[in-house]
């Protein structure tokens, strides 16, 4: 593997400056872990106002551009929280109200096509080398609002720079009317099915897909998943003639922001060896949430609360779930017709069901810290984060087979168990009869202590950081500059 190594990462998000999923998370974490493998990375990001509210004093002007898509604009490099960031100070595109795509109303930012056009010209222009004393060896975008990068480059000085384009969700691709193509910079010609043009549109993540040197997604069985229509979203045509350049990581988490022995949301911290201890926290999600106290399984959501979560079959079967004994606790927000129908479930089993709509970060790593089980019933999940929290937590997951919970949880089945290798629960088709099936079987295990501790502490060894999935990223970007040659 090639040392020293200087990469370009492209992100719309990245913690612990802006989030809004798991994005943020590798955005922020992956440069981190890939230190030890002497790669360098510097992550381009817009300048939000949450963003630039940041910026400390160690800031310098890298880079100047008159005319961005029409605006002014600043490369800023700082360095924060270990990360080195090049942020795009762009006012007129990034100083607004709302989140990073959507205003204050939820309602998409109109011109969302020409902000990650701008991100991705950028991007592009620093792989180019017009900052003066750095140019990468690889550029690494994530998710269609960088999807351009890779189209830039192909089109424009640097098709020979080695780009990997990694796939988060594929349900969002940034597809846009044909309108904007004189407005973003890029040549007529590329206005074709090789290139942007998607179903007679322009397609941000299509272009990445097509013009990247590489294609990455968030876990190997994710990466099959999406070269069939059922997960492909319009873009498994493309994916297969890809397949050679498709290849599927793992996500890991930050396992020091993650540490059930040191996290300051906890009410009382543990290890594998005081398992005993954690009923503390388990009094206080019962506390947060309005819920009995009792020594039954608990329990928890953390999601948001959409039909792709499985939402829809979890609020049909909140009534089994109390008749089995058992509580829940959720903690989340979305469509709001399945808000409504899980805060009904709450009115109608008080103590037994609690809610807290929206997102609350420390009040998320107590629920993994508290509660005993966490249900992820999604329909589909490129890799899932929460899951691995849990097999941190020793908060036992309970989870659909597909994409990454597929890959990062054991089923506690006859075997599994009789060599102590469970990790959590699976079941296939996300149905409520599944499900229920699902959370009747989590019940029992619960009720065998023996077991549950097993399976607790056996999560709990399971290495879901970023050291091994840090060491394929570095692989494969090295051997993407290898035959760069």
């Amino acid at each position: 593997m090639k040392t020293n190594m200087q990469v370009l990462a492209v992100a719309s998000e990245l913690y612990p400056l802006v989030k809004t999923g798991g994005l943020a998370d590798v955005a922020g974490a992956l440069p981190l872990a890939l230190k030890h493998y002497r790669v360098s990375t510097k992550t381009l990001i817009p300048g939000y106002p949450a963003v630039m509210a940041k910026l400390r004093g160690d800031t310098t002007q890298r880079l100047h551009f008159d005319n961005l898509l029409g605006v002014s604009a600043d490369i800023i490099e700082t360095h924060i929280d270990g990360l080195d960031l090049l942020v795009l100070d762009a006012p007129e595109l990034f100083n607004r109200p709302g989140g990073p795509y959507a205003d204050a109303t939820g309602a998409d930012h109109a011109d969302n096509w020409r902000r990650f056009a701008a991100l991705s010209l950028a991007a592009a222009r620093i792989a180019a080398g017009e900052m003066e004393d750095w140019q990468p060896d690889l550029v690494h975008v994530h998710d269609w609002q960088a999807g351009l990068v890779p189209a830039y480059m192909r089109y424009g000085d640097t098709p020979e720079l080695p780009s990997l384009i990694t796939i988060h969700n594929i349900a969002f691709q940034g597809r846009f009317d044909a309108s904007v193509l004189p407005h973003i910079g890029l040549p007529a010609h590329a206005y074709d099915i090789d290139g942007v043009e998607f179903y007679g549109g322009v397609g941000y993540l299509k272009a990445g897909l097509q013009t990247a040197w590489a294609i990455n997604t968030v876990s190997p069985t994710y990466a099959e998943e999406i070269l069939t229509p059922e997960f492909g979203m319009g873009l498994e045509g493309l994916l297969t003639t890809r397949a050679e350049h498709l290849s599927g990581i793992v996500n890991g988490i930050d396992t020091d922001v993650w540490d059930p022995r040191s996290d300051a949301a906890l009410t009382t911290h543990y290890s594998a060896a005081t398992l005993k201890t954690r009923v503390v926290n388990k009094r206080g999600v019962e506390a947060r949430f309005d819920l009995d106290e009792d020594d039954g399984p608990l329990f928890c959501v953390v999601s948001r609360l959409t039909m792709q979560k499985g939402m829809d079959v979890l609020a049909e079967l909140a009534d089994d779930i109390v008749a089995m004994g058992a509580r829940l606790a959720i903690l989340g927000s979305g469509d709001p017709w399945l808000e409504s129908e899980l805060l009904a479930a709450a009115i109608r089993h008080p103590g037994r069901i609690g809610i807290n709509r929206g997102y609350d970060e420390p009040l998320s790593h107590l629920m993994q810290a508290g509660s005993d089980a966490i249900l992820i019933p999604s329909r589909f999940e490129p890799c899932g984060l929460t899951q691995l929290y849990g097999l941190r937590y020793g908060c036992v997951p309970v989870v659909s087979r597909t994409g990454g919970l597929n890959d990062t949880v054991i089923d506690a089945n006859p075997a599994a168990i009789s060599a102590g290798a469970a990790t959590g629960v699976s079941f296939n088709a996300v149905t409520t009869d599944n499900l229920r099936r699902a959370i009747r079987r989590t019940v029992g295990l619960y009720q065998s202590p023996k077991i549950w501790s097993v399976m607790q502490k056996q999560g709990m060894k399971s290495d879901v950081s970023w050291d091994k999935s840090a060491g394929l990223y570095a692989d494969l970007y090295a051997q993407l500059i290898a035959n760069k040659g």
